[in-house]
């Protein structure tokens, strides 16, 4: 049993001698990599935009936080002769489509109504379709039967003035 162990020691030893010492390479780091690893940093965070749109003398303002298809934010309608509303948005990222429950304040009460986009390049085009109620919320009847045609277009703003807009 001695000599397998003395053995098997002898091998192990001879092993490990015959090895180079390998010294570790310096990690080089080019434009590319730097400018992927931001990228990958980047995607971490949420990325905000801000939309607005004008139909007359009727406005929208849209704040809007995507934090990978994750979607929140702030939604204000300004409107001329009718009355205003103002809100938070909550939601996901489906394609190109934002698929929002909007919870806002009107009139002194408060409501909640599905609001669909399309997000294109720099527009958003609101979606507009029959609705229904449902448990206290208005919802798309048919989310296949949503028109973009028509909706309002948002397009993208200075933050700094919709912000201001939305309080």
């Amino acid at each position: 049993m001695k000599k397998v162990i003395l053995l098997s020691s002898f091998v192990v030893l001879l092993l490990n001698c015959n090895k180079k010492a390998e010294a570790p390479v310096p990690e080089t780091v080019s434009a590319d990599t730097a400018t992927a690893k931001e990228a990958d940093m980047d995607t971490m965070n949420a990325k905000s935009s801000c939309y607005m749109g004008v139909t007359g003398k009727d406005s929208v303002f849209a704040s809007i936080d995507d934090n990978l298809g994750t979607i929140t934010g702030k939604l204000r309608y300004k409107n001329n002769e009718k009355d205003s509303s103002k809100g938070d948005i909550t939601g996901f990222k489906s394609g190109d489509t934002l698929k929002l429950t909007y919870e806002f304040q009107s009139e002194g009460s408060k409501s909640k109504r599905d609001i669909y986009f399309i997000q294109k390049g720099n527009t958003l085009t609101e979606g507009i379709g029959e609705q229904k109620e449902e448990n206290g919320q208005m919802k798309y009847a048919n989310d296949n039967k949503i028109s973009y045609k028509d909706g309002q277009k948002l397009q993208t703003a200075d933050c700094a003035l919709v912000t201001k807009a939305l309080k």
